[in-house]
């Protein structure tokens, strides 16, 4: 079955080919770091951890994460606390990579930064002047928008709506206000960097286009990132990477994942409703996290709420408790398939809710088993799904130790049932027969009457 995903620039699902055989190369945006990670930028390092491990199943694959560590709010953050910027940048380098091991997020092949690249990326900045793409203005060097016709062709937006809707310096020394900064000039205080144009550095988009090239060729595989970098951010590095390579493309395939909002409002600083990651994993397990963030299709909205994580945690709850009692040698779990079903799942653009599904579909199947050899084998087959999804990765002793049984409190069951109740009455019945499944999975047996339900455990 082919390897499916759904590419922004061309708008659908599309089955996936590499550009070089059994080989794949993948590039993620990663975090400037300045302070800790939210649980919104979170979301692509697990969804794409997911992606890199259905990929590794398939082909060789180099998976490349960088680490901004030049840029205008590292610069205030460094005035504002009166510490130098190389001790900022390594703190939160650290930081970053500890809270994202927390969620089970494998470090990438390469975690290259920005100011390790400067040479690149003036070469490339030379290039595009010498190909006509790019010219000097005021110290600056800026990218001529209009030099590039397929501009605006990832973010389909046209180029007066696209500069509308973004934050663009208006500037006199700019032929045109959509033109974008490559190099711009330091003041001795600011961090900088000698060039033909003077002591300074670089723009942030270019800091991806050098550093991908460096590490993984002028054409990419794969190129990933949250849905709020498809503009400006992406669509400027295809544009200068492009230019810069004569017209061969940046990335063959660009995947994004959609936004996550807090309690169905927009996460923000201003609204003060940011949730960071190294807060929540002093309070929560960090596979709760990780399948709260997996718990809707990657490209689809995810709402972040006490339900989200709580549901996650009692589905975390269940998948551990049927394994929970039996032995699985480490030759049993090396030997291990996960369900077919579930790779195909995952393998159709990175389905979770499907995959989960399926998952649960293993664990009831391993409740109902009595034979000891034919638990042992479900059990290794429950271990090598979680080894996919990144779950699973803590003794179940240990998972339910200094908590309850792992079973659904009466508080829990009442709520399900009321859910229940409601999703009759408003007869979506598929809901009703879902909720009634996950009780019976639990252990929990409902029973409905004139006067209404009742349930008892089993």
């Amino acid at each position: 079955m082919a390897l499916k995903l759904h590419d922004t620039k061309q708008g659908r699902k599309v089955e996936f080919e590499p550009q070089e055989a059994g080989r794949v190369t993948m590039y993620l945006c990663g975090p400037t770091v300045y302070n800790y990670a939210h649980i919104g930028n979170a979301r692509p390092a697990v969804v794409f951890d997911l992606l890199a491990r259905v990929l590794r199943r398939r082909y060789e694959l180099k998976f490349v994460r960088n680490f901004t560590d030049v840029d205008d709010k590292i610069n205030a953050a460094s005035i504002e606390s009166g510490k130098p910027i190389s001790e900022i940048t390594e703190h939160f380098k650290n930081v970053y990579n500890e809270d994202m091991a927390a969620l089970g997020v494998l470090p990438p092949d390469a975690e290259p930064c920005a100011t390790d690249h400067i040479a690149e990326m003036v070469a490339m900045i030379e290039t595009l002047i010498e190909k006509g793409h790019a010219y000097e203005a005021d110290g600056h060097v800026l990218f001529d928008v209009d030099s590039n016709p397929d501009y605006g062709s990832l973010s389909k937006r046209n180029l007066r709506e696209m500069i509308a809707g973004s934050r663009v310096e208006v500037a006199p020394y700019k032929k045109a206000a959509h033109d974008f900064v490559l190099w711009k000039p330091s003041t001795p205080e600011l961090p900088g960097w000698d060039s033909p144009w003077g002591r300074g550095r670089p723009g942030w988009h270019i800091e991806c286009s050098a550093m991908a090239a460096k590490h993984l060729g002028e054409t990419i595989d794969i190129h990933a990132g949250g849905q709020d970098l498809v503009f400006p951010h992406h669509e400027n590095e295809m544009a200068q990477s492009t230019c810069a390579h004569d017209g061969r493309p940046f990335a063959r395939y660009w995947l994004h994942n959609g936004f996550l909002s807090m309690d169905h409002e927009k996460m923000s600083k201003s609204l003060g409703n940011v949730l960071l990651v190294h807060d929540l994993i002093a309070r929560i397990p960090g596979e709760v996290l990780r399948l709260a963030l997996l718990s809707a299709h990657y490209r689809q909205p995810l709402d972040w709420s006490d339900e989200t994580v709580d549901s996650a945690r009692r589905m975390l709850d269940r998948l551990y408790g049927a394994v929970r009692g039996i032995e699985v040698s480490e030759e049993a779990r090396r030997s291990a398939e996960p369900p077919a079903a579930l790779v195909a799942a995952l393998e159709d653009d990175l389905n979770t809710p499907k995959a989960m599904a399926e998952f649960f579909g293993l664990a009831k199947a391993l409740n109902k088993a009595s034979d000891p050899d034919e638990r042992a084998g479900l059990a290794a087959r429950m271990y090598a799904a979680g080894d996919l999804m990144g779950l699973l990765r803590t003794d179940p002793e240990e998972w339910f130790a200094g908590s309850d049984t792992g079973e659904l409190s009466a508080d829990e069951i009442d709520a399900l049932i009321v859910q229940r109740a409601e999703a009759k009455a408003a007869k979506d019945f598929e809901r009703a027969d879902a909720i009634r499944a996950e009780l019976a999975d639990a252990g929990v047996r409902i029973e409905d009457s004139r006067d209404g339900t009742t349930w008892r455990r089993d």
